[in-house]
């Protein structure tokens, strides 16, 4: 692995050793300087927009800063390094005769890329940038690898995505996109703690995988000796909380569906899930409107007139509220040209489409006319659009509507010609529970659990009270309300086919940082 690393780096860090300096220190402080007074503390670490924020003010006071150096203008007794840290960039001077000598010397083992520490007076240059007067200098880490081309980043979207980690140093932008990321998660959180919800974890490791249809990630427990699946929603153990009196959950979980990758999908992803007693599906989409609202706000989607919005895929969209709303029934009909009931018309246009209908039962007519529906209809909802009222047979965990039980208590959030939520009038009826279970395992949907979940059928027989549940797809939301193309530029670590060169260099990408040497 010698190889791995670049040799003038190498030297550098060799010079650096023999010279008595520690190349990574563990402590971030400088050395006393000979003769200084003992005792005297220097100021604290700030971040570089925190200082340049008040710049004008605090001409004159002595600062500390750390970061990564990421330019460098100047050598021999004058140098400036454009020192990046989490908030932004701020330029440091170091000049031979201010500096202590044998820390100014660090300079010639210094390489873009390197993580140093600056202290000095903030004041300005000729050009009237703020700037800090280093006295003090430390390389805190030495880097053994280039960072990309300063004005370009990382140029292959490939390539950012798999090393995130140059990727976010590099680019303030996608740094600052993450941070929305966190922001927007904090903000629908509030929503919840504002309306005493509870934030809660449940299982990730499930004995039967049920909640959605979707493939599992299968895993086997060697003490137990038992086959477990990595969860593809946490819905069934949130709902038995409610069960146990706990009326208002909440829980951002991380689930796992074992299906390909796409602009839209990542087989590991975030989702909120919640549910609240004596509410339902309504109450549900109110909610889901207050979150998303939310989420945009922290986003900065908020226009100068009050109004929200965001720009995806060269689309723009309103979100203030209220948001759409429609019945499937009634979408289905004007995009598709006939009822979802009509079983006379539909199966010439399931065969116009390549849809199949997998054998007799109600469940896969219902499941062909939903493809359907999935295939003529959520691309053109653009949204933000709640379609509700769903059909019953391929909703095993709605309740059924009163007045019509073909259709359950069901809607689906549309946004971009994106689903982002989904959410139920729960059902609570533990006998139909039940039967719709052992339907399910009857059909065979190789997407369905195998198996009937008694505990959960025995927590419904305890009782669970009218309630109302919903589950958020975050990163689908975070990809509309940042404007990002895919679900990746949302991801800090998406997943990624296995990397064939691990020894690639920068260089071997065309992303290296033009002659470095030099520094």
């Amino acid at each position: 692995m010698a190889d791995f690393f670049h040799p003038d780096r190498l030297q550098k860090l060799e010079d650096l050793k023999a010279s008595g300096a520690d190349p990574y220190p563990a402590q971030t402080g400088f050395a006393p300087i000979a003769g200084a007074p003992t005792g005297a503390d220097g100021p604290e670490r700030e971040l570089a927009t925190d200082i340049l924020d008040k710049s004008e003010e605090r001409q004159g006071e002595t600062v500390l800063i750390y970061g990564r150096v990421l330019g460098r203008r100047g050598y021999g007794k004058l140098a400036f390094l454009d020192v990046c840290d989490q908030s932004g960039r701020i330029q440091a001077c170091l000049q031979k005769d201010l500096v202590v000598p044998e820390e100014f010397a660090q300079l010639k083992q210094m390489n873009l890329g390197d993580i140093v520490a600056v202290e000095g007076e903030l004041s300005k240059t000729k050009v009237g940038e703020p700037t800090v007067f280093g006295t003090r200098f430390r390389i805190l880490t030495k880097a053994l690898e280039n960072p990309p081309e300063k004005f370009h980043g990382l140029a292959d979207a490939e390539l950012r995505a798999r090393r995130r980690y140059v990727d976010l140093f590099a680019n303030q932008e996608v740094r600052d996109g993450f941070f929305k990321r966190s922001a927007i998660i904090q903000a629908m959180r509030e929503v919840f703690l504002q309306r005493a919800y509870t934030e809660v974890d449940t299982p990730v490791l499930h004995p039967i995988y049920g909640g959605a249809n979707a493939k599992p990630f299968s895993t086997h427990h060697n003490a137990l000796d038992m086959q477990l699946f990595l969860r593809i929603a946490p819905e069934l153990y949130l709902k038995r909380l409610v069960v146990g009196g706990m009326e208002r959950v909440f829980e951002f979980a991380r689930v796992f569906r074992n299906e390909g990758l796409s602009m839209r999908h990542n087989p590991e992803f975030t989702m909120v899930e919640f549910y609240e007693a004596y509410s339902d599906v309504f109450g549900m989409m109110e909610l889901t409107e207050q979150l998303v609202v939310a989420g945009a706000r922290a986003a900065g989607c908020e226009q100068e007139d009050g109004s929200l919005k965001t720009t995806f895929r060269e689309e723009e969209f309103n979100l203030t509220p209220p948001f759409a709303r429609v019945a499937y029934a009634d979408a289905f009909e004007e995009y598709v040209g006939c009822k979802a009931t009509d079983r006379e018309a539909l199966p010439a246009k399931m065969k116009e489409h390549g849809v199949e209908v997998a054998d007799d039962s109600e469940y896969a007519w219902w499941k062909a006319v939903n493809d359907l529906f999935e295939e003529l209809v959520e691309p053109k909802l653009r949204g933000p659009i709640f379609v509700h009222d769903y059909p019953a047979a391929i909703c095993p965990l709605a309740k059924p509507l009163a007045d019509n039980p073909e259709w359950a208590g069901r809607f689906e959030f549309f946004l971009g010609g994106m689903e982002l939520a989904n959410a139920f009038s729960e059902l609570n009826d533990p006998q139909l529970q039940l039967a719709k279970f052992e339907e399910q395992v009857v059909d065979k949907d190789p997407e369905s659990p195998n198996q009937v979940d008694l505990d959960y059928v025995r927590a419904l027989a305890y009782g669970l009270p009218p309630a109302g549940g919903c589950g958020i797809g975050v990163d689908r939301l975070i990809m509309v309300l940042l404007g990002k193309d895919t679900i990746r530029d949302v991801l800090l670590f998406p997943h990624m086919r296995p990397e064939k060169d691990f020894g690639a260099t920068n260089e071997d990408a065309n992303e290296s940082q033009a002659d470095d040497s030099a520094c």
